[in-house]
């Protein structure tokens, strides 16, 4: 039964991401038009593409490095997403550890390494991105959920990790809700961001260090060019054709159609989506508390995640994570209006004491996640392009770390990175059509099922389980 007031609340909300509809957008770049070369292309302006141009002019400022985009910086994922920059590189540390036991210390050092890189740039470049270390908390909404948080806390202090398991009363002291019957702090491992300021603040560092970015600019095709690699581009509607030949290329188009042919098989574009309310009033504010400003996320296989922004809104998303048959990405797939109606009815359902609050936007992005949850790398065309991808939703903090093992690869170097089981392996491929789709919306159902009945997994989750394949939110 739908709240008579979540009709109201959605009513006025803006069908575009919160983050991108702000007078801070700069201008659009020009598209690239002719004939270009460049020692370093990089197709993709988000996260990933953005931290390889960035670290590649750190690393040689002679390099020429060229980063074209399809749209603008930032306006896909890294645009839209939660502003939760962890330190994992493994989609958190039970899935590290599962899947690289052997490693998984030496992953965690990395990924807090690089978060601590993350807030050493942002602070060198003057990035304004709303940067806070304020760590996660886990939340427990059903009894048997909370078995699980002690499990995770266990785990965590093993591996050396500062957390706080909390009761209800302590949970509900930190941000009150009366859904919560328990919680797991994670202090030092999780930040919160701006993630369009972010973005933006690293497309205007790539500038300031001599990278040359053209934007509305799509790379239509790759090919072999003697001991280089010729990029084929469409510089908007009415441009022609351009042509990039580069020494190297970097492909960091993640969740959308990929150049290279055997990326098809690893990744699935999924769709998430959010809520985003207009500002809280003072009373609200105490209402709910929330004054250590984590970010949150219940613990149910379709969880949501939610976090408290710098003006004082709360961002809702997650819970539905929706693949469209044939890895189908289309702009039209961003709105989805039964999934807001469901995300406003759980907002008011966790926070009853905000029955009169209004979303002021509602929006969707798509997700390129993988059967292990956790980015995978690779070159192909002899080793004069490097590639990762599958970020399953963690790439605001892991993209970093990813351009590093990219531009790590391209050097054809034997480094610490390029010997990690994590970038020497890659997932388990998804099917074909259609049974990916099958598969994909059988588990999807499933995973609804278990939180349903107590947790409990049914026979074919627990068949993915044993083979190191599933699919999550």
């Amino acid at each position: 039964m739908i709240l008579p007031h979540t009709g109201r609340a959605l009513a006025d909300a803006a069908p575009v991401p919160y983050w991108l509809d702000r007078p801070e957008r700069p201008d659009p770049l020009p598209p690239l038009h002719g004939t270009h070369t460049a020692d370093l292309l990089v197709v993709g302006g988000g996260y990933a593409g953005l931290w390889t141009a960035l670290l590649a002019k750190a690393d040689d400022p002679d390099r020429d490095v060229l980063l074209v985009e399809a749209g603008t910086c930032g306006w896909a994922a890294s645009g839209r997403n939660g502003g939760f920059c962890a330190a994992s590189l493994t989609h958190g540390l039970a899935n590290g550890a599962q899947r690289f036991p052997g490693e998984i210390d030496e992953l965690e050092r990395l990924g807090r390494d690089n978060l601590d890189a993350i807030a050493a740039t942002v602070e060198a470049y003057g990035i304004d991105c709303d940067f806070a270390r304020t760590g996660e908390l886990a939340v427990a909404v059903a009894p048997y959920q909370l078995a699980g948080l002690a499990d995770d806390a266990a785990l965590a202090r093993r591996h050396g990790h500062d957390v706080r398991l909390l009761d209800a009363d302590e949970v509900r002291a930190e941000v009150h809700s009366p859904t919560y019957l328990g919680g797991l702090w994670d202090t030092d491992r999780v930040a919160m961001l701006d993630p369009a300021k972010l973005a933006w603040g690293l497309r205007r560092a790539c500038l300031e260090r001599g990278v040359r970015i053209a934007e509305q600019t799509r790379v239509t095709g790759l090919r072999r060019d003697s001991a280089a690699l010729r990029a084929v581009t469409a510089g908007g509607p009415d441009a022609a054709p351009g042509l990039v030949r580069a020494r190297q290329v970097v492909l960091a188009t993640n969740a959308f159609p990929p150049l290279l042919r055997r990326l098809r098989a690893w990744i699935v574009p999924v769709y998430d989506y959010a809520l985003m309310t207009e500002p809280l009033t003072p009373a609200q504010r105490d209402a709910i508390g929330w004054r250590n400003r984590q970010g949150l996320a219940d613990t149910g296989n379709q969880f949501h995640y939610y976090r408290i922004t710098a003006d004082g809104r709360i961002l809702f998303g997650g819970y539905d994570a929706v693949y469209h048959y044939g890895n189908r990405v289309a702009p039209e797939l961003e709105q989805r209006p039964e999934t807001f109606t469901a995300l406003a009815e759980h907002f008011f359902t966790t926070f009853p004491q905000l029955a009169d609050l209004r979303f002021s936007h509602r929006w969707g992005g798509v997700i390129d996640t993988c059967t292990r949850f956790c980015p995978f790398f690779g070159t192909a065309y002899e080793g004069r392009l490097a590639y990762a991808a599958g970020f399953t939703g963690l790439g605001v903090g892991a993209t970093r770390f990813g351009a590093r093992v990219m531009l790590d690869l391209l050097s054809g170097a034997d480094t610490p990175l390029t010997r990690l089981d994590l970038v020497r392996s890659t997932p388990l491929p998804f099917p074909p059509e259609p049974v990916r789709a099958a598969g994909i919306h059988l588990t999807r159902w499933s995973l609804a099922r278990a939180d349903a009945r107590e947790g409990r997994r049914n026979l074919w989750l627990r068949t993915l389980d044993r083979l190191g394949l599933g699919f999550d939110s």
